[in-house]
């Protein structure tokens, strides 16, 4: 009897246990929180460039993210393009560097060289959403094999923008969308000069033509490095050796490309020279009020153009040797002073999937760092199709296949030394631009300036 109470007893302990338990598992089952609520807050600070409407198209971008992930806010910070090196250069010194950020080649060569930047590889290898090989192959920046320093912000390229309504008037056909149909250089020439009008009229191969007071220009370019590079690529140049030992603008290729861009301005008279077009507005600008009917620019005016209603298409640019388009972006980096570089990485992921920010490229800004977004069909509609406006008949020929066939990397890419070769190139060609010096002249005096520069390879 007693044997048996005790068992009843115990079994009877073990049933309250058991159901005392079950109560207390079920109720800590019902008040864990949400996995979000779980997070502690945290601050993401964001430095980027861009005109007001990328300032728009960001802004909207983030706060998608922020509904995504509500434990994370971001503190965007927009620095005007002119000024954007020397504000960073800021913060670093001021121990105040974002956690994720736009990044110009130069600056972001000097920066990975003093290890200011994480390994985006790091990421991608324990990513599962991403790999390395679903990005388009040029969009990296390395210091290594296996260390990349910055990733593409975004695919971008160069082509060919005209007025539609303006070359139709002056009977000019419009230059081709196809690689392989591309106008040759005396094509362009020819197209150009029969579109560029004086105060009276008259265009350019009128005898009577007034250079001094020319009221439309048939072409405009900017000469940084990158719309030089799609003639001087295209021509069979480039700035370095392949072994990267050797300065290379000098060789007969390159001068012969520069030379040609020079003399639209001093011979044709087509193109301002860079002191005549401080006179005028941004190209985008001067294509919209017709101060310019054709001009070479990259895809990220497509937004400011289909906002603008602007009937304006685009071909391939004019070939030398062969029709090429520049690969190029800045980089988005992730500072290694960042206190939270998981969810920096979120939001650049979130960025680079058009499925999470397709405004900043169904209205034109961007094109896709992931080759799926060109290949796919159905991606494709999604961001090209949505918005004809942004993306007129030839964009499809003229950038995007022209960017997967024929594009080739920036030298933003591979050029060492950067910092200290930009502005020796950019003032030692100033000379061809106003016609006082020959394209080779220039660039053997260039030459001799940085050739130390490679020497200590």
């Amino acid at each position: 009897m007693y044997r048996k109470s005790i068992v009843t007893v115990g079994v009877i302990a073990v049933m309250v246990i058991i159901a005392a338990l079950s109560w207390r598992w079920g109720n800590d089952q019902l008040s864990v929180p949400e996995k979000d609520d779980q997070r502690e807050q945290v601050n993401l600070r964001f430095t980027y460039w861009g005109s007001v409407e990328e300032k728009r198209a960001i802004e909207n971008a983030l706060d998608r993210f922020t509904q995504e992930y509500p434990w994370i806010r971001v503190e965007p910070t927009q620095l005007p393009n002119s000024d954007y090196n020397t504000k960073i250069l800021a913060m670093s010194a001021s121990n105040e560097e974002p956690d994720i950020a736009y990044m110009t080649t130069e600056l972001g060569e000097v920066f990975a060289r003093q290890d200011k930047f994480l390994n985006l590889f790091d990421f991608l290898n324990k990513d599962t959403d991403l790999k390395k090989d679903d990005f388009l192959d040029y969009v990296w920046y390395k210091k290594s094999d296996d260390y990349a320093w910055g990733i593409s912000t975004a695919a971008e390229c160069f082509g060919l923008y005209y007025r539609k309504d303006l070359l139709a008037e002056a009977g000019v056909p419009p230059p081709p969308a196809q690689a392989e149909l591309a106008w040759t250089w005396d094509q362009f020439v020819d197209a150009a000069k029969r579109l560029t009008l004086d105060h009276e009229g008259r265009n350019a191969t009128d005898p009577l033509f007034d250079k001094d007071h020319i009221v439309r220009y048939g072409i405009m370019f900017e000469t940084w490095s990158d719309p030089l590079n799609n003639f001087i690529f295209g021509n069979g140049g480039d700035w370095i050796s392949s072994n990267g030992t050797q300065f290379t603008l000098n060789s007969p290729e390159a001068a012969e490309a520069i030379q040609k861009l020079a003399n639209l301005i001093n011979v044709y008279h087509v193109a301002p020279s860079p002191f005549e077009s401080k006179s005028l507005p941004a190209m985008n600008v001067a294509l919209q009020a017709g101060l310019a009917a054709m001009i070479v620019d990259g895809q990220w005016i497509n937004l400011d153009l289909g906002k603008a209603k602007v009937d304006f298409d685009i071909g391939v640019l004019p070939k030398l040797e062969r029709s090429v388009t520049v690969g190029l972006s800045g980089a988005t980096v992730l500072f290694r002073s960042s206190r939270h570089p998981e969810e920096a990485w979120l939001l650049y992921k979130w960025l680079s999937d058009p499925n999470k920010a397709i405004n900043l490229y169904t209205d034109g800004l961007w094109m896709p760092v992931l080759k799926k977004w060109y290949t796919d069909p159905s991606l494709v509609a999604q961001w090209v199709n949505e918005n004809p406006a942004a993306h007129p008949p030839g964009f499809k020929d003229a950038m995007m296949k022209q960017l997967l066939e024929n594009g080739m990397p920036s030298i933003g890419y591979y050029l060492q030394n950067q910092k200290e070769i930009y502005p020796e190139v950019t003032a030692g060609l100033l000379p061809v631009w106003q016609g006082e010096m020959t394209a080779q002249e220039a660039l053997d005096g260039i030459a001799q300036k940085v050739s130390g520069l490679f020497s200590q390879k």
